[in-house]
């Protein structure tokens, strides 16, 4: 049976409201209301997984924990929850409060033996978010950079890491299109999964990383698509779960 392509419809969180930023950029913000009925609706059209994200949280500046919690309870469906997740407290609070998987970023950097235990512990409960600038990663909430992104993929493969979130930080929000040859070199130097998030702006995007499913995309995360109505929940679904053409799925680059 051919897999498809899951979707995640992304709920951000930043000062209790649900949001879409551009690049990241705090001040960037568009307002599209209350979290939890944002959640509530995509539920109601069909997802199956939601990315829920608590931005404060991501960039030091506070903490959304009651909503958070508050919507995961209430969801019947998958969660991946991310933002903030640094430290075994809020790890465990995240998967206490009923998250089906965390999404571990700056820690992977800041705290590398903590996370690479973690990968190891946890296994499909954790994915690790590769928030990648040019060829380096973007730590606390992309204000600051991190390491090479590859070296830093070596050493988590190393550690067993079985899924990782991939942002491409310049096509976050900005409705330019995936970047693909991030994904396909991500995809030839990983045994695990990959979830591309960043750039989604048509039922096009969709389809062509729905034919990247073979060497190792296995998801992808919509925000602002969604939000401005590029296209709809129910259409991207279909799009996401149509047969893979034989000749679609390229070869990785891994130069």
């Amino acid at each position: 049976m051919t897999r498809e392509l899951t979707l995640l419809p992304a709920v951000d969180v930043q000062g209790g409201r649900a949001v879409q930023l551009q690049q990241g950029v705090a001040s960037s913000e568009r307002v599209f209301g209350d979290p939890l009925e944002v959640a509530l609706k995509w539920r109601g059209l069909g997802a199956q997984w939601i990315h829920l994200v608590d931005l404060d949280a991501a960039f030091g500046r506070g903490a959304n924990t009651e909503i958070i919690s508050n919507i995961v309870e209430q969801m019947d469906i998958n969660v991946e929850v991310s933002g903030g997740i640094r430290d075994q407290k809020s790890l465990e609070s995240a998967l206490s409060a009923g998250a089906t998987r965390v999404n571990i970023g700056t820690a992977a950097l800041e705290n590398p033996t903590w996370c690479d235990e973690v990968v190891t512990r946890y296994g499909e409960q954790v994915a690790i978010g590769l928030d990648v600038k040019g060829d380096r990663l973007a730590a606390r909430g992309w204000t600051r950079e991190g390491g090479k992104v590859l070296d830093v993929l070596a050493r988590l493969e190393d550690a067993g890491c079985k899924r990782y979130v991939v942002t491409d930080v310049a096509s976050d929000g900005m409705l330019t299109g995936p970047n693909y040859e991030l994904l396909g070199r991500i995809c030839a130097r990983t045994q695990g999964t990959v979830v591309a998030s960043g750039g989604i702006a048509t039922l096009e995007d969709l389809r062509r990383l729905r034919g990247l499913v073979p060497i190792g995309v296995e998801g992808a995360i919509v925000g602002t698509a969604l939000y401005v109505g590029n296209f709809t929940l129910p259409e991207a679904l279909e799009v996401c779960r149509a047969p893979i053409p034989a000749d679609s799925a390229p070869v990785p680059n891994a130069d």
